[in-house]
Formats: C-alpha cells, structure tokens, sequence
C-alpha cells in the first residue's frame, strides 16, 4: 500500500523560497514518474512539475524558471524546490505519480495529507 508524506511548507513573503518534500513508502520508488500537485482554494488540483528516474524533467508553464522537482532515488524522496514565489502559489501541495512525464493523471488513488504553502506579505 503506497503511502506519500508531504513536509516542508510555510507562510513565506513574495520572492521567497521554500523545498517541499516528499517521502514514498509501499511501492518500488525508482520505477516511476513522480510529480508535484498543488491545489488553491476553489480550484482543481493540478500538476505542476514531474520527474522521470533518470532525471528528465517537466513543468506547469506558471512555474517554469521558478520551480525545480529533483528526487533521491536512494532515499525515495522527491522535492520541489520553489524560487521567486507570487502570491498564485498559494496552494496545498500533493505528490504522487503521474501515468507519464506529460500526464497530469495521477496513478495513484490514496493521497498524503499535502502541505500547506501560503505566499503573502
């Protein structure tokens, strides 16, 4: 049974920075895309950045340039390192897998709890 533990969110200033982490358990970690979700209040949650095994990466256009999603598959953690954040990245932030780098489906039907980033003065 997969689980997916996100941390590493928190109220941060516009043009701050933050890392998210998220740590898999239950599943065979370097066999999958993983990716990072984020969903604002009223809004569907949507994909913003993925990453294969071997490093290829891709990015939701609103946090290309900003955002960086790297993995340790050693340690079956994902993060997403978040630069230049704006006050539209106030989201609760997901992980989970991607059916492919370019899908924003999710593989898996059991979410974490999420953590919550809120950018604000």
């Amino acid at each position: 049974q997969v689980q997916l533990v996100e941390s590493g969110g928190a109220l941060v200033q516009p043009g701050g920075s933050l890392r998210l982490s998220c740590a898999a358990s239950g599943i065979i970690f370097r066999f999958y895309v993983m990716g990072w979700y984020r969903q604002a209040p009223g809004k569907q949650r949507e994909l913003v950045a993925a990453i294969t095994s071997g490093g290829i990466t891709n990015y939701a256009n609103s946090v290309k340039g900003r955002f960086t999603i790297s993995r340790d598959n050693a340690k079956n953690t994902v993060y997403l390192h978040m630069n230049s954040l704006k006050p539209e990245d106030t989201a609760v932030y997901y992980c989970n897998a991607p059916t492919g780098l370019y899908s924003d489906y999710a593989r898996f039907a059991s979410w974490g709890q999420g953590t919550q980033v809120t950018v604000s003065s």
